[in-house]
């Protein structure tokens, strides 16, 4: 009996479940009926209605401010901040101490006060604003303003602290703004930072040019490049000057714009590399030959042939190194341990340079390779020039330092991405690194005081160089050949 109670419970349960389900679709039914009429009659646009003005807190305040006036537009009263250039007598009110500048041998009295001009500089660890009174002379001399370009509002230790955080030392133009502040208490702008370090670029290329021009006439030249084939780094060293090229292209156009095989007559210390044969005199880097004999051993370690072969070559190479540093030979003594030198060499690679079996392996095909070229490279008076002329090392490892930063920004991806940018790294990488062999201490003032006898005089220390060697100015910049601006997008 109970059981047929709990059965009428739950039909009557489930049945009006089922009424209320059918309301339900009902109407939903009737709803979407009526939305369907109501898409159909706004021709399938969109059912959100389109404002006239676009929606934000700015047209916002417009509208509250068109109600608050009583219908009538008005434009909204703008704000206080200020944004935009400072005025230049605004800068000079906020000047912290006023400094005049006299042409030589002149009093004040005598002189008639051309212009005030507002400059930061750094005094005393901490960034000033200064307001130079500059003076005119009675026969119109104007006295240039010392450490200071012209139309430039910034000292030239900050151009030159820029200039060497970023290129120098690799630092990004954001980590070197927040240097400035925190150590001197600086504000620049990134903007800023870019346009002084085009600036610099700009007053610095006749100097570049004269790099070039001393690069050419050196007795010995370094020379290294990286492995891209193009926008490629290509460093020269030499005793006078040092130049970094970036985006650059690795032929023998390159080579040919700074080193010409016609006209230069130093030694050209390298590696193997097919765009530096042909030249009078080279001497091969010594470090690249006994790392490809080092390989070998680590190849095959139990191959008692390749350890006896790099045993030779490395014992060759020291006794190389001690002739050449030996003062008593003359030139006649020098070629003749270059003599015993190659006598040596050929005994050491005769073996396998006689045997003309094809290498069955890619080890024996490199160590088939390298006797080859150790002889290619005797006969070509490339291997012991370091012996005849001491001043030559034999090694091209002071080329290969110099590119491992550039090697590491590209890495990191901190190189330049435009010819401009190329071009401006290559200008001021090439003097800073020129000036650290012509100082006797290379930092932040003896750099300032260097630069800024050269803007004064108007003659860099690479120009009177020039002028010694009685070298003429340059009709075209080299610079124009190495990285032209028409390749830029």
């Amino acid at each position: 009996m109970s059981s047929e109670l709990e059965k009428d419970v739950e039909r009557e349960r489930l049945a009006a479940e089922n009424s209320e389900l059918c309301r339900q679709i009902d109407e939903l039914s009737r709803r979407v009926a009526e939305l369907e009429a109501l898409l159909k009659k706004l021709g399938r646009a969109s059912p959100t209605p389109r404002l006239d003005q676009a929606y934000s807190l700015k047209a916002e305040e417009q509208r509250q401010a068109v109600v608050e006036a009583g219908g009538k537009k008005r434009r909204p009263r703008q704000k206080s901040s200020r944004r935009g250039r400072i005025a230049t007598q605004e800068k000079l009110d906020r000047a912290e101490r006023i400094e005049i500048v006299l042409p030589q041998g002149f009093a004040r009295e005598d002189c008639e006060l051309l212009r005030r001009r507002p400059a930061w500089r750094i005094e005393s660890g901490r960034a000033m604003l200064v307001a130079y009174e500059i003076y005119r002379g009675p026969q119109g001399q104007v006295p240039k303003v010392p450490g200071l370009l012209s139309r430039c509002e910034f000292g030239l230790e900050i151009l030159l602290t820029l200039a060497h955080q970023t290129q120098i030392v690799g630092l990004s133009i954001d980590k070197v703004l927040a240097e400035l502040q925190y150590f001197w208490g600086l504000t620049l702008s990134k903007s800023q930072a870019d346009a002084l370090l085009s600036r610099l670029a700009r007053e610095w290329h006749v100097e570049f040019d004269q790099l070039c021009q001393l690069l050419a006439v050196s007795a010995v030249v370094h020379t290294d490049e990286t492995s891209w084939s193009i926008h490629s780094v290509w460093t020269f060293l030499s005793e006078s000057a040092r130049l970094l090229i970036f985006g650059c292209h690795k032929d023998a156009a390159t080579l040919a714009t700074l080193l010409p095989k016609e006209t230069f007559g130093g030694v050209l210390v390298s590696d193997d590399a097919a765009v530096y044969r042909g030249f009078s005199q080279a001497q091969k880097c010594w470090a690249h030959l006994l790392r490809k004999a080092i390989k070998l051993t680590l190849l095959q370690p139990q191959s008692t042939r390749y350890r006896t072969f790099l045993d030779g070559l490395l014992a060759l190479y020291r006794e190389a190194c001690r002739a050449a540093a030996d003062q008593r030979l003359g030139a006649e003594g020098r070629q003749r341990r270059i003599d015993q030198l190659e006598l040596q060499l050929c005994d050491l690679c005769e073996a396998r340079v006689a045997d003309a079996t094809p290498p069955a392996s890619s080890v024996e095909r490199d160590f088939f390779n390298l006797a080859h070229e150790l002889v290619r490279l005797m006969a070509a008076n490339e291997l012991f020039t370091f012996v005849r002329v001491p001043d030559v090392p034999g090694t091209n490892n002071e080329s290969e330092r110099t590119l491992r930063n550039p090697a590491r920004n590209r890495r990191t991806d901190q190189t330049s991405r435009s010819v401009r940018g190329a071009r401006r790294r290559t200008i001021l990488t090439s003097v800073l690194e020129s000036l650290r062999t012509r100082l006797p201490v290379f930092d932040l003032r003896s750099v300032q005081a260097e630069v800024s006898d050269w803007f004064q005089s108007g003659l860099s220390c690479f120009g009177r160089m020039l002028q010694k060697l009685g070298l003429p100015a340059l009709d075209h910049s080299p610079l124009d050949d190495l990285v032209p601006l028409v390749n830029s997008t």
